[in-house]
């Protein structure tokens, strides 16, 4: 079972900019010398009162120098944010900095107030993802390509670099809404899953959904399943329960604002009822979030919890959200990463 660790380069009230880098790097140089398998990267704009990690490639570079085991994740890459061939030299140089450390997480992110700031529609994300991530892949495995689209025309273009792994990095989807499972089964995609609109109840029909298209397809194997999912670990179960109450209950609140707040806005989809979701966030209780959205406990509480779920849900691996909701003192984040690498993982690993 594969480990990471999402991070969003959270930055704190009263913290500046630099502190923050500061401290995020802190936590990628022990989570490189603790052994865990991935660092996941957010991709976050416009929301100085949350993250710095507005350019995950470019925080990418700067991990896998600093680095020489870890892998370096997008969680995720916006595709249709992005201009295709600058994606791809971007991407593929990191490949190659870090000598094929690179796993492409890619997706369309659920924010259209994020669009709107880049002043691209969100009715067209759909469509603008599928051609970015054909031409990437055309970019990275043919010496010239050409491509004619809806939004994209290119000529015999000639990309370098190509990356390091071959054909490409190892590329996941994000699925969030319910037609996106069986999509990404057909089309042999490996998916991360989350509970931060709904809850782990909920992901079982989803999965069954995405597996029985996967096997339909032909694909071999049952498809790969990787969770993100906020974990917090102490040493007791009272503190494990306690400390990160404020922050945790902080994002909920925060989370369904945004998510009320982009029911209205232009290519917000109706059939998500993002406005009733959003709402529903906003006055959940913290017994809510702790039986049904997060992973919090003593090192063996923790993998109980895991192991239930890997059985349950077939899981690949996680994305430990270790801060969720940025209120969590530096302090703790460290000593909460420690304890899942050296007392969690390890029951994994045997």
């Amino acid at each position: 079972m594969e480990f990471g660790m999402f991070h969003e380069f959270q930055r704190v009230p009263g913290q500046t900019e630099e502190e923050a880098f500061a401290d995020s790097f802190e936590q990628v140089d022990a989570a490189e010398r603790y052994g865990l398998d991935v660092m996941w990267l957010a991709e976050l704009h416009t929301a100085p009162e949350r993250s710095v990690l507005a350019a995950p490639l470019t925080i990418a570079t700067a991990i896998a120098a600093r680095t020489k085991r870890m892998k370096i994740g997008t969680a995720v890459q916006v595709l249709p944010l992005c201009h295709p061939l600058q994606l791809a030299e971007e991407a593929a140089t990191v490949d190659q900095i870090s000598h094929g450390r690179l796993i492409f997480g890619v997706g369309r992110s659920g924010f259209p107030r994020v669009y709107q700031a880049y002043g691209v529609s969100y009715a067209e994300s759909r469509d603008r993802f599928v051609e970015v991530l054909e031409i990437l892949k055309r970019a990275w495995t043919q010496e010239r390509f050409s491509f004619d689209g809806k939004y994209y025309h290119f000529h015999d273009v000639y990309l370098v670099p190509k990356p390091y792994q071959k054909p490409y990095p190892e590329i996941r989807v994000a699925a969030t809404s319910p037609d996106t499972y069986p999509a990404n089964g057909a089309q042999g995609n490996p998916i991360f899953c989350a509970t931060r609109l709904g809850d782990l109840s909920e992901l079982g029909p989803n999965l069954k959904a995405y597996r029985e298209a996967w096997s339909a397809a032909g694909h071999p194997g049952n498809g790969q399943i990787f969770l993100r999912v906020p974990v917090y670990v102490a040493a007791t179960e009272e503190r494990a329960r306690s400390e990160p109450e404020e922050s945790v209950m902080h994002f909920y609140r925060y989370l369904g604002e945004r998510i009320e707040e982009s029911a209205r806005l232009e290519g917000a989809r109706a059939i998500e009822n993002r406005a009733e979701r959003g709402q529903r966030l906003q006055s959940i209780d913290y017994d809510t979030v702790l039986a049904s959205k997060i992973i919090v406990g003593t090192p063996a509480q923790v993998v109980d919890r895991l192991g239930v779920l890997r059985e349950e849900l077939g899981l690949s691996g996680i994305l430990a959200e270790m801060n969720c909701g940025s209120q969590i003192p530096h302090e703790r984040v460290l000593t909460s990463l420690q304890l899942l690498c050296e007392e969690v993982i390890p029951k994994f690993k045997t």
